[in-house]
């Protein structure tokens, strides 16, 4: 039994393979071969001067050093000749024991035979060192994109590459001839972006005169730059041009939209009386002439009005106080100020509506419709039944709505009018069907109930009986007129 036991000892002991214990740990030489063997690969991929990076140890120390390496072989041994229990105790003390040692070799120092500096860098001081190299690898461009910037590029393919988003320098045009060349291939290209790419080279590097008269003969071009101007405000390269094409509405009509970038009331009010004298068309220029006007009444109307405010002497204004100025508003505003505010004024005051509406020639359908709405939302329901009263030659009265009952009907609903009030408007529909729809929609029961009086729709009215509050006023008109025997019913 004694030789069995020793045969499988030397076994054991002679074989390449060794039994596997909970114990066994890495001797001094495996791990020193070890090491070697990584620094040998690391060779590979950083240069031999970049030796500048160490790690350091819990105890401050770089990792690899010679005092690293022989603490981890006095710890290994140790635990290796001592139980599992007691090399937890051991091992803690003996690493303890030893002192520590300041090398001024690292380990890849060791295996290349280099000396290193006396002092260690601690971590951070290695981390954050500018001379520490940067060794990823450099992502560069395909070869096809550095054709993007080459010289030998046609006009032709220069513009195809602009339509596909490419960075093409044009500067490498410079004769005439190869300017208008490139333009003229990215107006056949059909694209916007570089038809307007390709002026803006051609607006900085040629002369306005040698410009404008080349854009003359291509007129697709000249829309897109003249496009450009106007959207970047280059107002003086843009009167220049339209001069020089003998545009002269255009030259005036840009002139005039400079109006818009002056702030002060004063200053615009004499910008506009100058653009009076512009060789506009006669429709334009009676245009410009209301517009002056208009803001010249505005000012007028602003002053009184602000002076009433202030001093608190109007009733109106201190009921409904103004929410805006009525300073450079369009007519139809002013018109519902004025309808608002000065509806009762005469006819002599520029505040009043009518002067205005003579004034300006405003129509009857645009008169009566902004009057509406602002009396209907005062609920002047006298103001409105007056607006919409008319007197023939013969003095007979007649309720008139150039806009339709039925839009008036809305209006008034829209400002809560009474029932009373809407049922005398329902009744001037003249459609059978929209009057019943209105009358249902806005509970005007003795319009309905009317309607079908007058349509002899016993059906209808008989049904109509139904939605009424029992007892009521409408539910009795109704039952009289279904007993009512001359009347001579359809169905």
């Amino acid at each position: 039994m004694s030789r069995v036991r020793a045969d499988e000892e030397e076994y054991w002991h002679s074989s390449k393979f060794r039994a596997f214990t909970f114990d066994d740990e890495d001797d001094e030489l495996s791990q020193l071969k070890e090491s070697k063997r990584a620094v040998n690969s690391l060779r590979d991929i950083v240069d031999d001067d970049d030796d500048d990076l160490e790690r350091v140890s819990w105890s401050g120390e770089p990792v690899g050093s010679i005092s690293w390496s022989i603490k981890e072989t006095a710890s290994s041994s140790t635990s290796s000749l001592d139980g599992r229990d007691s090399s937890l105790q051991k091992g803690s003390s003996s690493y303890a024991a030893l002192p520590k040692q300041a090398s001024s070799y690292s380990l890849s120092s060791l295996f290349k035979g280099r000396n290193k500096l006396p002092s260690f860098q601690s971590l951070s001081d290695a981390l954050t060192d500018t001379g520490v190299k940067n060794y990823a690898p450099e992502l560069r461009r395909p070869r096809a994109e550095y054709k993007d910037y080459s010289s030998d590029w046609s006009p032709k393919d220069t513009v195809r590459r602009m339509q596909r988003g490419k960075v093409c320098s044009l500067e490498r045009f410079r004769s005439l001839q190869d300017k208008l060349v490139l333009l003229d291939e990215a107006v056949a290209g059909h694209d916007g972006n570089v038809i307007t790419a390709v002026l803006i080279f051609l607006k900085r590097t040629l002369r306005r005169e040698i410009l404008f008269r080349e854009l003359e003969v291509r007129q697709v071009a000249l829309c897109h730059l003249i496009h450009f101007l106007r959207e970047t405000g280059e107002q003086k390269f843009l009167l220049d041009l339209l001069r020089f094409l003998d545009r002269t509405e255009e030259v005036a009509l840009s002139q005039y939209r400079e109006h818009l970038n002056i702030q002060d009331v004063e200053k615009r009010r004499e910008f506009l009386k100058g653009c009076i004298g512009l060789p506009f068309s006669a429709e334009d220029t009676s245009h410009i002439q209301d517009h002056y006007t208009l803001l010249e009444r505005q000012i007028i109307i602003e002053a009184n009005d602000r002076h009433l405010e202030m001093a608190g002497q109007s009733e109106l204004f201190r009921k409904y106080p103004r929410k805006a100025s009525i300073l450079n508003m369009p007519l139809v505003t002013t018109l519902f100020y004025s309808c608002f505010y000065h509806y009762t004024e005469a006819e002599g005051m520029f505040s009043s509506p009518t002067n205005l509406k003579k004034t300006f020639k405003i129509p009857d359908k645009q008169y009566v419709l902004t009057a509406l709405a602002a009396r209907a939302k005062l609920r002047a329901w006298g103001d409105v039944d007056a607006l919409l009263t008319t007197k023939n030659w013969l003095g007979y009265t007649k309720k008139k709505a150039p806009i339709g009952f039925h839009r008036v009907v809305e209006i008034l609903q829209r400002n809560s009018a009474p029932v009373q009030v809407l049922q005398e408007y329902v009744r001037l529909v003249e459609d059978v069907e929209t009057r019943l729809n209105l009358a249902t929609k806005y509970k005007c029961h003795d319009v309905v109930i009317e309607t079908y009086r007058d349509l002899k729709d016993r059906i209808q009215l008989t049904a109509y009986k139904c939605k009424v509050e029992r007892g009521s006023a409408e539910e009795e008109k109704i039952n009289s007129i279904l007993n009512n025997m001359q009347i001579r019913w359809k169905n």
